[in-house]
Order: structure tokens, then C-alpha cells, then sequence
């Protein structure tokens, strides 16, 4: 399921447990990420580096878009 969040609604699911995913590059996820994320940039995502989340709790990807 996709659903699109704004800050409260991330700020509810990480609260309860959710998993932040930053997806950007490494250099940007060095210089700026949400506290608790896990980077995994874009391009790397794939069954091996995806088996590093928690499959029993939620995921919340994001990135900035600059939009």
C-alpha cells in the first residue's frame, strides 16, 4: 500500500514503530536525514538490500524532492 504522509502523519507511524527509509545517495543522507533512518539509496534497493528492514513493521521511504 502507497499512501502519501505529511510530517504528522510520519512523525504518528515512526512513533508507533515505523521504519524511516531514506532513499537519496549516501552523501545526502550524510549530510541531512531524519533521526532513526536507514539509508538505502534508490538505485541499491533490491531483495538483498531491502532484506535489511523489519518485514513485520510498516516502512516509510522518502526523499526530498525539493518540491
Amino acid at each position: 500500500m502507497v499512501t502519501r504522509l505529511h510530517r504528522d502523519g510520519v512523525a504518528r507511524l515512526a512513533a508507533r514503530g515505523a521504519q524511516l527509509l531514506e532513499v537519496l545517495p549516501a552523501a545526502e543522507y550524510d549530510d541531512e536525514h531524519l533521526p532513526g533512518a536507514l539509508n538505502i539509496p534508490l538505485k541499491d534497493l533490491g531483495p538483498r538490500t531491502a532484506a535489511r528492514l523489519e518485514r513485520a513493521r510498516p516502512v516509510i521511504v522518502y526523499c526530498w524532492d525539493g518540491l
